[in-house]
């Protein structure tokens, strides 16, 4: 049975939101990827909070992997607590932001503008304070997200980076990839879950690991897992995590696998069944839907915002407003 809650409806929206957007945003980034062309950051530096800063790791390794470019997170609190403005020139500052209305976020565009870089949004509401500030506005065209827990916004925010980097780079093989996502996310919606309530059943702490991209999105997991189910999860580098964090996994600590089909995989999994050796419950996130490997990482967070959105259902949560939160956050 469909559920009939803003989470699930919002995650499924998710399909037609990136068909519209492909579609949209094609002559925007003929014109934005023509000037990086010719003329190429030195750097990029990703701005963003929460949800929109997990997107800002996929943008890192996406970037760093794919144009050779560093890529850096921007520390909110040194321009809001500390006001200080940072040397950006030859800087492509990429703010995210679903509502392009926290206080943080502007103020950290607004220096890093004045430090040189060149500003861009990606913002779902085109009307907002962040897209007026910058020099140019991609819309995710995601429409009204009511659920607190962000779902389409986050996806077409990662879509969105890769069909810039995908026109950027003249990439043919990815942009042929991405024409085929939205299709291939319904299918992904109709597939069985991977992720059960009795899975987590006595479950309240939990890591997450992921190898490159599939680290990028563990974070949005984790924070999920919190938001909605009331678990305390930690996202980890299944790499990161055998530097010290493994020696939590003999208390027979519950280990979500996000197991990304890329350049990582061998590794990770050889990781992964580190883990599970020194007994570690491991369950595995994964999707059985093949597509470009830069890809593979939305199709699991597609899957995996419907499965926890069913487990809160049947605990008795409301998915829609996680105690304590609100949609937009105001931090400085």
């Amino acid at each position: 049975m469909t559920s009939s809650s803003l989470m699930a409806i919002e995650a499924r929206q998710s399909a037609d939101v990136i068909e519209t957007q492909l579609r949209q945003n094609q002559a925007l980034f003929d014109t934005l990827c023509e000037e990086l062309r010719e003329s190429p950051p030195r750097t990029i530096m990703m701005i963003g909070r929460g949800t929109s800063d997990h997107a800002g790791v996929f943008a890192k390794y996406l970037f760093e992997v794919g144009c050779g470019i560093p890529v850096i997170a921007a520390a909110p609190s040194v321009a809001g607590v500390f006001n200080s403005t940072l040397k950006l020139d030859g800087c492509l500052a990429i703010a995210v932001s679903q509502s392009g209305k926290s206080p943080d976020i502007l103020h950290q565009t607004r220096l890093a503008k004045q430090g040189g870089a060149y500003t861009v949004a990606l913002v779902n509401d085109t009307s907002s304070p962040l897209a007026e500030l910058v020099d140019q506005v991609v819309p995710l065209h995601a429409g009204e997200e009511k659920a607190v827990a962000a779902t389409k916004s986050y996806l077409a925010t990662l879509s969105s980076l890769c069909q810039l980097y995908a026109m950027w780079q003249q990439d043919g093989t990815l942009q042929d990839a991405l024409a085929l996502l939205p299709s291939t996310l319904r299918t992904v919606q109709q597939q069985a879950a991977r992720l059960l309530s009795d899975d987590l059943a006595g479950v309240t702490h939990c890591v997450v690991l992921g190898r490159g991209f599939g680290y990028a999105i563990a974070r949005e997991v984790a924070l999920k897992l919190k938001e909605v189910l009331g678990i305390h999860a930690e996202a980890f580098s299944s790499a990161e995590f055998l530097h010290g964090p493994v020696t939590l996994v003999h208390k027979k600590l519950c280990v979500l696998n996000i197991a990304v089909d890329d350049e990582s995989l061998s590794s990770h999994n050889d990781q992964i069944v580190n883990v599970a050796q020194r007994g570690g419950k491991v369950l595995s996130m994964s999707v059985d839907k093949e597509l470009h490997p830069r890809l593979h990482p939305l199709l699991i967070m597609q899957r995996f915002y419907l499965d926890i959105e069913h487990i809160a259902i049947a605990r008795g949560l409301d998915p829609d407003e996680p105690v304590g939160l609100k949609k937009v956050t105001e931090t400085r």
